[in-house]
């Protein structure tokens, strides 16, 4: 019998599992892959990631495999700046900068921090159900007890379609390509992240390491036209996007559609509770979903430190973080929208360039404060 059971060890449960060893709690976690291997490319662990793994004592490794980015701009086509985020006051009031990094080095350091004695891999979770305690089945034919559930299993969540029996995913009509490569990028670039605003498309890369470049590219439906190659849709692009996407090679890209969670009720029933994706998935327009299921673990960390009642903890966690990720959700949904925009984006820009640079700060300052 099983005291505790993470289901899924993507960066959330992962973070978790780090969390709920600093309170020497014992705990499983199964994730359904044969090995942690790198998917997803690169990602972005902003100002409140950062600040959790500093608490974790893991802030120094992460920013040694990684990349510091300082500063993150969207620009037209012709790289003429649309707005600029400097984070560098922020940086120094939290003690933490943006760190852009290959999402599979950031596992790695993750699940080498807990021991391969606490996950299993090669475990899919088959089936859940709840008696005295949960019996958690997996396809490889094993039978776990539980007493306690974390499901940590993204927007396609087993654990929320068998108890929960709810969540609506909703499809932003947008298609996303992303690549890794290796590059070498301008120098005004090495800490700076840019986002490329078109029409009804835009590109967006960030310096990960020494010599590797992640990007990503989306494009609404019906307005991808089947070029050869992706690199002709973003034609009227800088050539430097150009040369990016030429230089890519094919089985470095991955395609998915972009989707998030319409906001459900309730994330948590008797000893059971979800945390990231498989609570409130967003779309990546903010570059808060894998900050947001770090900010649920760090919460639920912060509970136990004063309450060791996990459906107290459950209850509390859910009242405190409802407000920022429903926010988060919200306002990257509008975003997706407004960065896709198929007419009238000089308009779009014009009013863009406007917003007062404060302003811009306020909004990031609202998502990197921790609540707790």
């Amino acid at each position: 019998m099983n005291s505790i059971s993470i289901i899924g060890a993507g960066i959330g449960g992962l973070t978790l599992g780090n969390i709920l060893k600093q309170h020497n709690l014992d705990f499983t976690i199964y994730e359904s892959a044969p090995e942690i291997k790198p998917v997803g490319a690169g990602i972005m662990m902003a100002v409140n990631a950062m600040q959790i793994f500093d608490q974790l004592g893991l802030k120094e490794k992460i920013e040694k495999a990684g990349n510091k980015i300082h500063g993150i701009s969207i620009t037209d086509e012709k790289l003429k700046p649309i707005t600029k985020t400097n984070i560098l006051e922020l940086e120094k009031k939290y003690n933490s900068c943006n760190v852009a990094i290959r999402r599979a080095e950031l596992q790695k350091i993750l699940a080498e921090n807990i021991g391969s004695e606490h996950i299993k891999l090669d475990h899919c979770l088959h089936s859940i159900k709840k008696k005295e305690n949960y019996i958690l089945n997996f396809e490889n034919a094993t039978e776990v007890e539980s007493k306690i559930v974390f499901g940590a299993d993204g927007i396609h969540s087993k654990i929320r379609n068998q108890i929960f029996e709810t969540g609506t995913i909703r499809n932003a009509k947008q298609m996303c390509w992303r690549g890794l490569l290796d590059f070498d990028l301008p120098e005004e670039f090495h800490h700076q992240a840019l986002e490329i605003w078109g029409k009804a498309k835009r590109f967006g890369f960030v310096k990960l390491s020494e010599k590797k470049v992640y990007w990503y590219a989306l494009i609404n439906h019906g307005k991808h036209k089947r070029y050869n190659s992706l690199a002709e849709n973003f034609s009227d692009f800088d050539p430097l996007v150009l040369k990016i996407l030429e230089s890519t090679p094919k089985e470095n890209i991955i395609l998915n559609d972009i989707i998030d969670l319409s906001p459900i009720p309730k994330w948590y029933s008797e000893n059971l509770c979800l945390i990231g994706d498989a609570a409130h998935a967003t779309t990546p327009n903010m570059g808060q979903g894998a900050c947001q299921a770090i900010e649920d673990s760090y919460i639920i960390g912060k509970l136990l430190e004063t309450d060791k009642d996990f459906n107290t903890v459950f209850e509390k966690f859910q009242k405190i973080r409802r407000k920022k990720v429903d926010y988060v959700v919200n306002t990257s949904w509008k975003v997706g929208q407004i960065s896709q925009w198929e007419q009238g984006n000089s308009l779009r820009n014009f009013l863009m360039r406007l917003t007062p640079e404060s302003i811009n700060q306020k909004m990031v300052e609202k998502v990197i404060k921790l609540e707790m």
